[in-house]
């Protein structure tokens, strides 16, 4: 009886109560990790990381905790620390395939750890190994809620997931399944009122004519409170990230619809479909999502296409029937970037040019527009996401390729290297540079690292370069900016801003918009801002201050798309959506 009574005594001297404290200490650095430095504006350029990563590091301390320093017994701390790490795998292999990346990282383990602290304390005071197992219990049921979801990509403005219910069926699949109801036997329109607009299309590639993303011609009111832009059609479509090009009654753009590429034709009048062309192809990435990310460009009656799998495509505008194509990946030798390939086509001088990013000189490669045999090539750094672009400076015109090493100026007709400028980033570049009273490129760069303007000077002996500025006051990520009367209006992370030209210091910041897209309308002297959230809204393009004049919500899902405005026509798109909006006139 006494040796009962010692070993009673004895074990219960073994379970002392929990050290807790560091663990919730590390809750609350999951939390402000999680959602504190989205308030942050003007931080380093490694700040994504924090909401990316500080989650998990801090759930990963916290077990350590548990293993080393929680005065739990010996087996205890095995059988909390292992369980929980069974737990979290299972439950990252039974998810949906859209949770496995950021997700894991950013829901799945914070939630089965921030479970398993609250048993933990709950059981506290139970002095037995039932409060383990209550606190595995419900570190489970936690980590368990994400078997309930799916993953639809990322929101650029604060890193969060954008989450669904992993049983209700996507836009997409919804549009595949109503559009495979439909006889595919249906052929395209021939009439020529039609197809009138393909000799001189209004906006035939990304950012309009030039890719400045200026919109001219038209003045608008700012009325929309009492003249509102009036809805004339809305559709399904499949997710990309690709823009409209615009030649009077068409619109063209990529979408995905399950696994097909799809290039897609609309009515402009009535957003109906005019014809479809596809490959079997599907890309899909957790930070993205899946579909396309180019826009098409479109030049004498034949529509130049660039998947994000990889296949340069000409079509014929008026039916939609295949030309040529080329496979990229077998071309330049490289798989699909981890975003795709996302470069909209260039033509220059009967070639059509877009970026590649394969080893050795195929970089940057050109294609004859007639044959789409391969007609040169030039190395330009292995990471991009920007697009070709034509630029005269010094009175010569060059082609223009942003990369993760700086950018290349090219000769568009031989591809030969007249610059490679080195400014190296280690994240990516997707926007495009911008011509400066004809003597300097503007760069702008993402991942925080801002934005520089440097003087290009050709010569006998090839071409100097001159650093005016780089200003950190502008750091887009993958939103283009516009130039307007000296100064330069776009996004700074997620809210808009307005520096100045000259020395890029910033004339104002106001209005989170998240990452989105903005169109110069300069006969309105108006900025047409695409918020991410869904968001039309109007701002002046006045240096002196940020001055919102209207706003509409368009849609109500994420929303990366550039923007059209051809007269008084918003046509306008995202990964679900397509609409067309009449604007009112100023009179």
């Amino acid at each position: 009886m006494v040796a009962g009574m010692r070993a009673s005594v004895s074990e219960n001297r073994s379970y002392r109560l929990l050290r807790l404290w560091p663990a919730w200490l590390l809750v609350a650095c999951i939390l402000i990790a999680r959602f504190g430095t989205g308030s942050v504006d003007d931080g380093p350029a490694t700040l994504w990381m924090i909401p990316a990563f500080g989650p998990f590091l801090c759930s990963f301390l916290i077990l350590l905790l548990w293993l080393f320093a929680s005065r739990a017994t010996g087996r205890e701390r095995l059988v909390g620390f292992f369980g929980m790490i069974v737990a979290i795998v299972m439950t990252v292999v039974l998810a949906h395939p859209t949770m496995r990346g950021p997700a894991t990282t950013m829901l799945i383990v914070p939630m089965a750890v921030v479970g398993f602290v609250i048993g933990a304390t709950i059981g506290n005071s139970w002095l037995s190994p039932r409060r383990t197992l209550l606190a595995l219990l419900l570190g489970t049921i936690g980590a368990s809620y994400s078997l309930t979801l799916r993953s639809e990509g990322m929101w650029g403005d604060d890193l969060s997931n954008e989450y669904a219910w992993r049983w209700k069926k996507t836009t997409e699949q919804q549009l595949v399944e109503s559009t495979s109801r439909v006889l595919s036997t249906r052929k395209p329109s021939m009439d020529p009122a039609l197809f009138a607009g393909l000799a001189q299309p209004e906006w035939p590639g990304f950012r309009g004519p030039d890719r400045s993303g200026i919109q001219r011609g038209t003045k608008l009111a700012t009325t929309w409170e009492t003249q509102p832009p009036k809805e004339l059609w809305r559709i399904n479509v499949g997710p990309a990230w690709s823009s409209f090009v615009v030649a009077g009654k068409l619109l063209f753009t990529q979408e995905q619809r399950g696994d097909q590429e799809a290039v897609l034709c609309y009515h402009a009048d009535t957003g109906e479909e005019v014809w479809k062309h596809s490959v079997e192809e599907r890309f899909d990435e957790p930070l993205g999502g899946p579909g396309p990310r180019a826009t098409p460009t479109l030049h004498e009656g034949a529509l130049y296409v660039m998947g994000a799998s990889g296949w340069l495509q000409r079509l014929d505008a008026r039916s939609g029937n295949l030309t040529w194509k080329q496979d990229l990946r077998h071309v330049a030798n490289r798989k699909p970037p981890m975003w795709g390939f996302a470069s909209s086509p260039l033509i220059v001088n009967g070639l059509v040019i877009v970026y590649a990013g394969g080893e050795v000189d195929k970089g940057t490669v050109a294609f004859d527009c007639a044959s789409g045999q391969l007609r040169w090539s030039a190395p330009a750094g292995n990471d991009s996401y920007a697009s070709p672009h034509l630029c005269y400076l010094g009175g010569k015109s060059y082609v223009t390729m942003p990369t993760n090493l700086g950018f290349d100026l090219l000769d568009p007709t031989t591809g030969q290297v007249a610059l490679a400028y080195d400014w190296s980033h280690k994240g990516y570049r997707s926007m495009q540079p911008i011509v400066v009273a004809g003597d300097s490129l503007v760069i702008p760069s993402g991942m925080g690292s801002g934005t520089r303007r440097i003087r290009i000077t050709p010569n006998e002996s090839g071409i100097d370069t001159r650093d005016l500025w780089t200003s950190r006051r502008l750091k887009p990520d993958f939103n283009d900016c516009v130039s307007f009367e000296g100064n330069l209006d776009g996004f700074d992370n997620s809210i808009f801003t307005c520096v100045s030209l000259e020395d890029g210091e910033r004339q104002w910041k106001g209005g989170r918009y998240g990452k989105g897209q903005v169109l110069l309308l300069e006969n309105s002297r108006l900025l047409l801002v695409a918020s991410e959230r869904g968001d039309i809204v109007l701002l002046r393009a006045d240096p002196a201050s940020h001055q919102e004049v209207a706003r509409f919500q368009a849609f109500d899902s994420k929303t990366w798309n550039p923007p059209v405005v051809i007269g008084d026509r918003l046509y306008h798109r995202n990964a679900e959506q397509a609409v067309c909006y009449q604007l009112p006139l100023a009179d």
